[in-house]
């Protein structure tokens, strides 16, 4: 089961000796700066990189019809983990 955002902070703060509203305060601000400078590319050191990527046009399918349709092109924001986050989680 996945930690809540207050279970988080709650963590954070006991780890950092900080206080919950500080702790939460850092948290918005990142929050804040990575919806900023994503399509720059943002960069969280040791977990990984948010960058905005340009997804073609292309043909797709109608599942319920089967209908061929036009999918437009459009950009989307995705997370590329870090080499080290994916080795401490799944080993090397």
């Amino acid at each position: 089961m996945s930690m809540t955002k207050s279970q988080t902070l709650s963590t954070l703060a006991e780890r950092t000796g900080l206080q919950k509203k500080e702790v939460q305060a850092v948290m918005d601000e990142l929050t804040n700066l990575a919806y900023a400078e994503a399509k720059n590319g943002f960069t969280i050191p040791g977990l990984g990189k948010l960058v905005q990527v340009d997804r073609a046009a292309r043909m797709g399918r109608n599942p319920a019809t089967g209908e061929t349709i036009h999918i437009p092109a459009k950009k989307v924001v995705k997370f590329r983990i870090a080499k080290a986050c994916k080795e401490a989680i799944l080993g090397a």
